[in-house]
């Protein structure tokens, strides 16, 4: 999530700014990037607990070290909650979960190279402290008690709120990780066809990516529990978004979205103010309850949009929200998939085709379904399997359109391998946890701190 802002910008006047800067993402063809971000779990080696803040060779130690390869720090009163380099910065998630959010790169061999310059620096600080970080979806585990929270002000007023619209609210902050890939658009029509196609498909990749099935040491019932976490953490903020699928939709309806979101905090004066629950229509007209008289900002705005947490979230880019966070190789296959089906024109043609006659009732039961049976899911005249394995296709021969060489003259299809072998062998990740876990573990869930450690 995000550090603190640095400005809060120009006074915000008339909902006309909102849209307009949204439009401000719309760039041609030849400026698309790829930004991806990816989570993953701290834990001592010596009793796989997780890291608190504060504890030598703690997460706070962990970003200090970090600064050795020129990570500048950005901190929050005394503490450094966040890193800069590049246009990449290093973040902390509520319950310490570090996440890297990639810089802006042309091409999927860039961003796979960030990946593993990122992770190489980690590991070597890692070894330094004696620290695991673990790629999986959920933690796997240690009780929602037993995860240290982060000393970010955010957190705190996010705390206090989300038990009053979810019962799984707090573990989504604390024992959730994921990874996502955020994408262009070049018009509003490019990207409500781009939107369409990621909301419909977010029920798919979760099954590609599956691995959250354990829960405090024991099968949990689900492939992806991190993504059946978000059905009943906020339904304000989180889900399929029906209205995206509708006559109409644009820019401006999203903001008209985003204006009904509840607020959760406004940030002045180097303080979080807790105005959770609040109206950001009523911030506009200078009439916010827990700050009145004050005027919102657009940076106000820019904080705003990211408290909405829905399957795929819209600012000037699209991020796609689906995928469980998984070892080294599935991190790159994420943004390969979505690039290959989202930046080439006749595979987002292909795309959308697939899924433009599914009706509200399938995305609801995709999204319902697929994290407790994953590819086996029925659908249609077959399964999800069957969707998955069209989807990989269809990603493959945009990634080949797209020609980006790097090295040896290999193109990106490469990072779909991974995906291959999900499908060929019909299986979630998480399928082959929850196997070992009956079988060579005997019953163990501590083995999964070293098959999925970086």
């Amino acid at each position: 999530m995000s550090a603190p802002p640095q400005t809060a910008g120009e006074p915000i006047t008339d909902k006309n700014q909102l849209i307009a800067s949204l439009e401000a993402g719309c760039k041609p063809v030849e400026a698309f990037r790829i930004g991806t971000e990816h989570e993953k779990f701290a834990f001592r080696r010596a009793d796989l607990k997780p890291l608190t803040y504060e504890e030598p060779g703690g997460i706070g130690d962990l970003l200090t070290a970090l600064q050795e390869f020129g990570w500048a720090s950005i901190y929050e009163g005394e503490n450094i909650i966040a890193l800069k380099r590049d246009g990449a910065s290093i973040t902390l998630e509520p319950g310490g979960q570090l996440e890297l959010s990639g810089a802006p790169l042309e091409t999927l061999h860039q961003t796979c190279d960030e990946v593993n310059t990122h992770l190489a620096e980690v590991k070597q600080v890692g070894e330094q402290h004696d620290i695991g970080m673990l790629g999986i979806g959920f933690q796997p585990k240690w009780p929602r008690d037993a995860i240290p929270w982060m000393p970010k002000g955010r957190y705190a007023i996010m705390k206090r709120y989300m038990p009053t619209k979810g019962s799984l609210g707090l573990d989504m902050m604390l024992r959730t990780a994921t990874v996502q890939v955020n994408l262009d658009f070049s018009s509003e029509a490019d990207m409500v066809k781009k939107f369409r196609v990621g909301l419909a498909l977010q029920p798919i990749i979760t099954g590609l990516f599956a691995n959250s099935p354990f829960t405090e040491g024991k099968p949990n019932g689900f492939v992806s529990y991190r993504s059946h976490i978000w059905t009943d953490t906020d339904p304000d903020r989180c889900g399929i978004l029906p209205f995206v699928f509708e006559d109409g939709m644009g820019f401006e309806r999203y903001v008209d979205y985003l204006l009904d979101v509840p607020m959760y905090f406004v940030y002045r004066n180097s303080k979080y103010i807790d105005v959770a629950g609040q109206s950001f229509r009523d911030f506009m007209d200078a009439k916010l309850p827990g700050l009145p008289g004050e005027v919102a900002r657009i940076g106000d705005w820019d904080d705003h949009m990211t408290t909405a947490f829905p399957e795929v979230r819209l600012k000037t880019f699209l991020e796609m929200r689906g995928a469980d966070a998984g070892p080294w190789a599935r991190i790159c296959a994420l943004p390969a998939i979505w690039t290959g089906l989202l930046y080439d024109g006749s595979a987002l043609d292909a795309a959308h085709d697939l899924v433009k006659g599914w009706r509200h009732e399938d995305h609801l039961r995709l999204r319902d379904e697929v994290p407790r049976t994953g590819l086996a899911t029925e659908f249609g005249q077959g399964s999800v399997l069957d969707i998955a394995r069209e989807v990989v296709a269809i990603s493959r021969s945009g990634l080949k359109a797209r020609g980006r060489k790097g090295a040896m003259d290999a193109d990106e299809t490469g990072y779909l391998q991974i995906l291959d072998a999900i499908v060929r062998a019909g299986r979630t990740p998480a399928d082959v946890l929850i196997e070992k876990f009956h079988g060579d573990w005997g019953g163990n869930v501590d083995p999964v701190f070293t098959e999925l450690a970086y």
